[in-house]
């Protein structure tokens, strides 16, 4: 489990590297408009659709790049299973489905339903993408179904599963998020104490995309709370609206950027230089933005016990500024944009002491990250096992004993091996060569090896019929040609 957690974690990095750009267009568009959010301004809307068009769809982003970062052999066909798997799960749980599916009106759909397009729902699409690939991709069909074998197979089966896993969460969701809703109006009624115990599961939660759940308990008005609204248009108790905002603000601004340093200093030396530019970006964006999911997802899988510390400490930030009633608010999120236009509402409640807090977390952060990765050996990034980074690429090197690796061989070998080949694709049923001469192509030794026949298509191009198991042909040749 744990070697499994470090890869997820390796193959949430592709996806995570976009995240900064899109929080700091959104940033940039919030700060010229943030009020209207783009209605007053066609520039902050350019800008703010811009990185919505990302931000927004960060669970598909998540199906693709695990299931194309878990695959054994990182091919684009994993990532299409992913994309599949994703769209099933998606679409069949939206609102609307969900009515037709339980014969109600689209209002009665319990609310559980319109936060299915989340992280959790991305990576689990996109992991169950990833073993299917790397369990069926070389599957051979019976002749009659050969166009459907290998690669083109996963797909259909990622279809077909998240057809399972969509029935099991349509009784298991909305069980799970209205649980949340509950606990979070319980805890609601606990003050300071309270602010800190939804701090925490607020930052656990986020793996799962259910902290949506307990984010509407507290910031919006289904429990009579309504914190954003009120504190925004200053309707509330100055020192008490906008408790379960204020204590985010130290741990998107200073925290988690302290905690990228960290990561960064005890990344290994080869390795620095890539996590440097990870880590200031995603630094950057929780600054002044105040998404942190770039950081977050960098270690969450990764190092599980770490993140778990990570949200301890965000209850306790939450748990102090409402303890002494130092408050701000947020629009967006956490971030100095948020911070600058809120700490000038009447509600704000001495909201520079926030940022003395920040400062004071800053280096609890970055102390106990940088204590904790390296005392019980983190797999942070750039602290991976070597086995586990070049891991995909033991695995292309292994080639297989069977007629179709001998017949590639064979073949490769009739086409003039590396001294003559210059490229090779392959459509439905034949492999499409490039050569330098003709000449050096040996069609009888070709042909030996069974094919159906040779087409040579012009001075440099020659066609080798094989079928319609063709691929498993071509994925042979590129192994030998790696």
């Amino acid at each position: 489990m744990k070697s499994y957690l470090q890869k997820l974690g390796r193959a949430l990095m592709l996806p995570v590297a976009v995240l900064p750009a899109a929080a700091l267009l959104m940033g940039i568009g919030y700060a010229i408009d943030p009020s209207g959010w783009g209605a007053e301004s066609p520039i902050a809307s350019f800008f703010i659709k811009a990185g919505s068009s990302i931000l927004d769809n960060i669970a598909i982003l998540f199906a693709i790049g695990v299931a194309l970062g878990l695959s054994k052999d990182k091919d684009g066909a994993s990532a299409m299973s992913g994309l599949v798997s994703y769209l099933v799960v998606k679409t069949l749980l939206s609102p609307a489905s969900v009515a037709m599916l339980q014969g109600i009106p689209v209002e009665e759909v319990n609310l559980a339903f319109s936060k299915i397009e989340n992280a959790f729902i991305g990576i689990l699409a996109g992991a169950v993408a990833a073993a299917l690939y790397n369990r069926f991709s070389k599957t051979q069909l019976p002749t009659a179904f050969a166009f459907f074998s290998g690669k083109r197979l996963v797909p259909i089966l990622s279809a077909v599963s998240m057809l399972i896993i969509s029935v099991i969460l349509l009784f298991v969701w909305p069980a799970i998020f209205s649980g949340l809703v509950s606990f979070g109006e319980a805890i609601s009624k606990l003050g300071a104490v309270g602010a800190g115990i939804y701090g925490f599961f607020n930052r656990l939660l986020i793996p799962t995309g259910l902290h949506h759940a307990l984010n509407a308990v507290f910031w919006f008005d289904i429990a009579g709370i309504n914190d954003i609204n009120n504190f925004w248009s200053n309707n509330g108790v100055k020192g008490v609206t906008g408790m379960y905002q204020a204590g985010f603000f130290p741990v998107m601004m200073f925290g988690l950027p302290a905690a990228a340093l960290a990561m960064y200093h005890t990344a290994k030396t080869k390795r620095k230089k890539q996590v440097a530019s990870l880590m200031l970006a995603a630094g950057v964006a929780a600054f002044i933005t105040g998404v942190t999911e770039p950081i977050e997802f960098a270690f969450m899988f990764a190092a599980p016990a770490l993140y778990v510390v990570h949200a301890a400490l965000t209850g306790l930030s939450l748990f102090i500024a409402a303890s002494f009633h130092w408050t701000a608010g947020f629009g967006f999120s956490g971030g100095f944009i948020d911070f600058f236009l809120s700490s000038r509402l009447p509600l704000a409640n001495n909201p520079y002491m926030l940022m003395v807090q920040g400062l004071v977390f800053a280096v609890i952060y970055y102390t106990l990250f940088r204590f904790l990765i390296t005392k019980f050996n983190f797999k942070t990034p750039g602290r991976e096992d070597d086995e586990l980074v070049n891991e995909s690429l033991d695995q292309v090197a292994v080639t297989t004993d069977n007629k179709f690796a001998v017949m590639a061989s064979e073949i490769y070998k009739g086409l003039g091996g590396d001294n003559n080949v210059t490229s090779v694709d392959n459509c439905v049923t034949r492999l499409r060569v490039e050569v330098k001469d003709m000449d050096a192509v040996d069609q009888q030794k070709i042909k030996a090896t069974g094919v159906p026949g040779i087409n040579i298509v012009g001075k440099t191009s020659i066609q080798v019929i094989v079928g319609t198991q063709v691929q498993f042909v071509a994925d042979e040749i590129e192994k030998i040609r790696e």
